[in-house]
């Protein structure tokens, strides 16, 4: 039965771990890098189905700062994967008015991925229709560590004090800056765990588990997600009856 103050509007911002694809290859007795290559017709999908529904941010998590840990064979095959992706979706982007943003500690990867996420990123600066954020060699962790880096240099120059941070300057020094919160958190593969994935962002965020493998997750199952957030009521700490007083106060 759907709450008395849940929302009817769309998330503004999801985002999703999109686990699976290897064990889907292996289920399928395939190479782990074609469950990889499905997963990006299921991207394809998943992007499609968030612009017809005007979802304002799209994040997803496709390349973790501990991925580094995997067979060096499957990792070269997934950055090479993503140049192709790159080479291949940047005009499809632009010309859908998406605009897409990279996260993540970018110096790890080759001098020509580097200019090609670069490229694609000013190719697509202009757009205003989803924002696609592609989180690559992240870590929430290691955001939330380079935030800190940056405000303790802007310290040292004499550019603020101590006294000076707060939760919203932290914010502003995030990856993730000038975006909205995460609304919704998706995760496929069975999995029921963050991975150090978006640590700061996801702290009021509502939680969507599945157990479909990411190939196999489709517009059907984004709809299911999407519909189960609507049916939540979001108390940022205030009690239920609160926010029904709230929502009953507001100029119809």
């Amino acid at each position: 039965m759907k709450d008395n103050n849940s929302s009817n509007s769309n998330p503004r911002h999801i985002a999703i771990i999109m686990d699976g694809n290897g064990r889907w290859a292996e289920k399928k007795f395939m190479p782990r890098i074609m469950g990889h290559r499905a997963g990006v017709k299921t991207v394809r999908k998943v992007v499609e189905y968030c612009v017809k529904e005007k979802i304002e941010v799209l994040s997803l998590f496709a390349f973790s700062s501990e991925n580094w840990r995997r067979p060096k064979k499957e990792v070269n095959m997934l950055m090479e994967l993503f140049m192709g992706t790159l080479q291949t979706q940047v005009d499809k982007l632009d010309k859908n008015n998406i605009k897409l943003r990279i996260i993540g500690d970018k110096s790890a990867f080759s001098e020509k991925l580097q200019q090609k996420i670069d490229q694609a990123e000013k190719q697509t600066e202009n757009n205003d229709g989803l924002t696609l954020v592609i989180a690559a060699n992240y870590g929430g962790r290691w955001d939330i560590t380079q935030a800190f880096q940056k405000i303790t240099e802007k310290i040292a120059a004499g550019e603020l004090t101590v006294h000076d941070i707060t939760e919203s300057v932290i914010s502003q020094h995030l990856t993730t800056f000038e975006l909205p919160e995460p609304d919704l958190f998706i995760r496929s593969g069975g999995e029921q765990r963050i991975s150090n994935f978006l640590l700061w962002q996801l702290a009021y965020t509502e939680f969507y588990f599945t157990d479909i493998l990411w190939p196999e997750f489709d517009q059907v199952l984004l709809a299911t997600a999407i519909n189960s957030f609507k049916n939540r009521q979001r108390r940022f700490g205030h009690t239920g009856e609160q926010i029904i007083n709230f929502s009953q106060s507001k100029p119809k």
